[in-house]
C-alpha cells in the first residue's frame, strides 16, 4: 500500500511539473527596425529535371510516345493487334521502320503496308495511356507520303480498353510526297488510359512520320505547348528561379549521353531523340521506354522561366560524365567545345538578333533577350578533376561575360571528404555561388537548422540546389512525401532564411513525378494523365516562397536564435512593399505549444493574418484521392496589446503576418 502511495505522489509531481513547463510560454523577440540582410528575389525557386517522366509524358503536353519512331526500338509504344511477325498478314498489314541515314536528327519513318484495310490497325499507347477529357479538343498532326495514291483516308480514333471509340477524325492523304497534315477532334468522354488508334481506307503503302497529339488547352494556349495544370502549380509558387535541365541528366552516363542544349533548339522535328539516362538507372524501377524528344528544350525552358516570373538558371556539362556511372572525362585540352557551348548559350539567351544564336532565338519567336544572369558549370561533380575544369570555364566565361554569375558545385553530399575538398578549393578561387545538395533523414533536417549560422559572411554565396527529406533512405523507392518530411524541411528552411546573407537560392528536388512512371521518390508534385496535386512538401515550399519578404530580421529567444530548442524553429522578415512583418514558426513537437512574440521597433495594426499548415500524424500525406489533405488554412488574427500570442498545433508550420503602421 505504501509503495502505491509513493507511485501516486511521483505521478502527481510529474503531472504538475509538466503542466508548469507547458504554462511557461516561449517568448520570442523580433526587431523590425534593424535589417540584417536583404532577402534575394531568388531565395526560393524551382529545380527541374527530366526524371519520373517529368518532361515527355508530363510537363510537355505531347500525348504520343515515340512520335517519330526514333526510339532504340523504332516501334516501341506502337502496337499492331492484328499483325503477326511470322505471317504475310494478308488480312491486315504491317509497319516497317525505314532509316534514311542522310537525315542525321530524325532518320526514321514508318512505312505501312495495308493488305486489308478492314483488318489493319496501328495503336499508340501514350505515356501509360492518354488522359482525355470529355468535350475537350485535341490537335493531331502528322507527316504522310502516299506514293501510289491508293490510301484514301487515314482514320484517327481515341479508344478505351474495350476498344470503344471516344472521338474520331479523318485525314485525306492527298500527296505522293511528304506533306504535313493537321486536324482537330473532340473527346466524347473522360478517360485516363485512352489510346490512339490509326486505321486506313484503301490498300497499298503509306509512309508516316512525326505523329503528334496535343490538347488544345495548353499553358497560355500555346500550340504544342505545356500541360496547363502542372504549370499552374509552378506559377502559383511565384518562384525566384527555375534551374534546368537537371541534375544528373546534365552529365549523362557517358559524355555522348550528356544533355547538349544546341540539340534541343530549332525546329522540333529536327531535335534528335535520345535515351533518358534514368531509363535503366534503378533496378527497382527500370523504364526502357523513357526517352527524350527534346520538344521541351532550352528555348521552352527559358520561355517557361519568363512565364512564371523566374530567373532562368541553366546547368551545363563541364566535360565530366556522371561519376556514379562511367565518370568519363573530356581531356582538358579538348574542353573547347564544352566551353563554346556555354558561351553560345549566353549569346542565345542574351544576344542581339544580329548575332548567330540571338538570331535563332528571334527566329523561334523571342526577339527580346531572356536576360540570363546565371549559368552552372557541372552538376554535382567532385574531386580535383572538377576543380581543374571549373577554372577553365570560369576564365573563359568571365573574359567574355564578366557579369554572368557562375554556379559551381560541392558534390553530391553536404559533408565528407569530397565536400570539404570542394569547399576549400572553391573558396580559394573566390567562387561566387556554390551548389550544395542534401538528401537526408527528417531528423537531419531538424538537427541542421543552424548549418549556415557559422558560414563565412564574406565567402561564397550558397545555392541549396537539391534537397528533400528522405523518409526511409536516399534513393529508396519506399520514400514517402509524408508530413514529417515536410515540416522537417520547413524547420531547416527557417535556417536557410535566417542566413540570407549567405544563402541566396534554394530549391527542393526532384520537382515532379508521374504516378505510373516514376524512378525516384519523394517528389514535390505528383501527376497522372488527368490530374495533378502538390504534396505537403509543395505547400511548405509555396508558403516560404510567397512569404519571403524583402528584409531579414532577427528573431530570438533569450537572445538566441531558435534552432530546435523545445522543438521550435523560427525566422522573421519584413516586406517593405506590403509593409508587413512576417514571422515563421515551426513546431515539430507532438504537443501544442503556446508562444508570445514581442515585436519591437514599430507599431503594428491590430489585425493580421495567420496561415497554418498542420496534420496530426507523421505519416499523413496528400494523394489523388485527397489532394489537399495537408494544405494551408488562413484566418484573421487579432492582435491584443503589443505582443502577439499564438497557440501552435502539434507538428505545424505557422506564418503570422502583421501590418506595420
Amino acid at each position: 500500500m505504501k509503495n502505491n502511495t509513493i507511485i501516486k505522489l511521483v505521478l502527481c509531481t510529474l503531472l504538475l511539473s509538466n503542466i508548469y513547463v507547458n504554462a511557461q510560454k516561449t517568448t520570442l523577440e523580433v526587431d523590425i527596425a534593424k535589417t540584417v540582410a536583404k532577402i534575394q528575389p531568388t531565395m526560393f525557386g524551382l529545380f527541374f529535371e527530366d526524371i519520373n517522366f517529368a518532361a515527355d509524358g508530363g510537363l510537355y503536353a505531347e500525348m504520343i510516345k515515340n512520335r517519330s519512331f526514333e526510339f532504340d526500338k523504332p516501334l516501341m509504344g506502337w502496337e499492331q493487334p492484328n499483325t503477326k511477325r511470322s505471317s504475310m498478314n494478308m488480312h491486315s498489314g504491317a509497319a516497317t521502320p525505314v532509316n534514311v541515314s542522310e537525315n542525321k536528327t530524325n532518320p526514321n519513318f514508318c512505312r505501312i503496308l495495308i493488305n486489308d484495310d478492314k483488318g489493319y490497325a496501328i495503336i499508340n499507347e501514350g505515356f501509360r495511356g492518354m488522359g482525355i477529357k470529355k468535350d475537350a479538343k485535341y490537335n493531331l498532326s502528322l507527316k504522310a507520303a502516299n506514293p501510289d495514291g491508293t490510301i484514301k483516308k487515314i482514320i484517327i480514333q481515341f479508344i478505351d480498353k474495350e476498344q470503344k471509340v471516344l472521338g474520331e477524325t479523318v485525314i485525306i492523304p492527298s500527296s505522293k510526297e511528304w506533306k504535313n497534315y493537321t486536324v482537330q477532334f473532340t473527346a466524347a468522354q473522360t478517360e485516363a488510359k485512352a489510346k490512339l488508334k490509326i486505321t486506313f481506307e484503301g490498300t497499298g503503302t503509306i509512309d508516316l512520320d512525326m505523329v503528334s497529339l496535343f490538347p488544345e488547352d495548353t499553358w497560355k494556349n500555346r500550340k504544342n505547348g505545356l500541360r496547363k495544370d502542372i504549370v499552374q502549380l509552378l506559377y502559383d509558387m511565384k518562384p525566384g528561379f527555375l534551374r534546368f535541365p537537371g541534375g544528373c541528366i546534365v552529365e549523362g552516363r557517358t559524355l555522348a549521353d550528356r544533355y547538349q542544349w544546341k540539340k534541343s533548339v530549332g525546329e522540333v522535328e529536327n531535335r534528335k531523340t535520345m535515351m533518358n539516362r534514368w531509363n535503366v538507372e534503378f533496378g527497382h524501377k527500370q523504364t526502357p521506354d523513357y526517352f527524350q524528344s527534346f520538344g521541351l528544350g532550352f528555348y521552352e525552358y527559358f520561355q517557361l522561366s519568363e512565364d512564371i516570373g523566374a530567373e532562368p538558371l541553366p546547368i551545363l556539362s563541364c566535360g565530366m560524365a556522371c561519376q556514379y556511372n562511367t565518370g568519363e572525362l573530356a581531356p582538358i585540352e579538348e574542353l573547347d567545345p564544352y566551353i563554346q557551348d556555354a558561351l553560345d548559350l549566353i549569346e542565345f539567351a542574351n544576344g542581339t538578333v544580329d548575332t548567330p544564336w540571338g538570331k535563332l532565338r528571334a527566329d523561334m519567336g523571342h526577339p527580346k533577350p531572356f536576360n540570363l544572369k546565371y549559368i552552372g558549370v557541372g552538376n554535382e561533380q567532385w574531386g580535383s578533376d572538377y576543380i581543374e575544369r571549373y577554372k577553365v570555364f570560369e576564365k573563359a566565361i568571365k573574359a567574355k561575360y564578366p557579369k554572368i554569375i557562375i554556379v559551381s558545385g560541392s558534390g553530391p553530399s553536404p559533408d565528407g571528404e569530397h565536400f570539404d575538398y570542394a569547399m576549400q578549393e572553391l573558396k580559394k578561387l573566390d567562387a561566387e555561388l556554390i551548389d550544395e545538395h542534401y538528401y537526408k533523414s527528417p531528423q537531419w533536417f531538424r538537427e541542421n537548422a543552424a548549418r549556415y549560422d557559422q558560414y563565412d559572411r564574406k565567402g561564397p554565396k550558397i545555392f541549396a540546389g537539391e534537397y528533400a527529406a528522405q523518409s526511409v533512405s536516399g534513393a529508396n523507392p519506399n520514400n514517402r512525401n509524408n508530413w514529417e518530411c515536410a515540416f522537417s524541411e520547413a524547420a531547416f528552411m527557417t535556417g536557410l532564411e535566417r542566413n540570407a546573407e549567405v544563402v541566396t537560392l534554394t530549391s527542393y528536388a526532384p520537382l515532379m513525378a508521374h504516378e505510373d512512371a516514376w524512378q525516384w521518390t519523394p517528389d514535390m508534385i505528383w501527376f497522372n494523365n488527368l490530374e495533378t496535386y502538390g504534396s505537403a512538401n509543395y505547400y511548405v515550399q509555396k508558403l516560404f516562397s510567397l512569404n519571403k519578404g524583402t528584409d531579414l530580421l532577427t528573431i530570438t529567444q533569450d537572445r538566441k536564435t531558435l534552432t530546435g530548442q523545445n522543438n521550435l524553429y523560427a525566422s522573421a522578415v519584413k516586406d517593405t512593399k506590403t509593409k508587413e512583418v512576417i514571422i515563421k514558426v515551426v513546431n515539430t513537437a507532438a504537443v501544442v505549444q503556446d508562444i508570445i512574440i514581442d515585436v519591437k521597433g514599430s507599431k503594428l495594426e491590430s489585425t493580421g493574418n495567420l496561415i497554418t499548415l498542420t496534420s496530426p500524424n507523421l505519416e499523413d500525406e496528400n494523394t489523388f484521392a485527397d489532394p489537399k489533405k495537408i494544405s494551408p488554412k488562413e484566418s484573421e488574427y487579432k492582435l491584443k496589446g503589443e505582443k502577439a500570442q499564438l497557440r501552435l498545433p502539434a507538428y505545424s508550420v505557422n506564418i503570422l503576418k502583421l501590418k506595420i503602421k
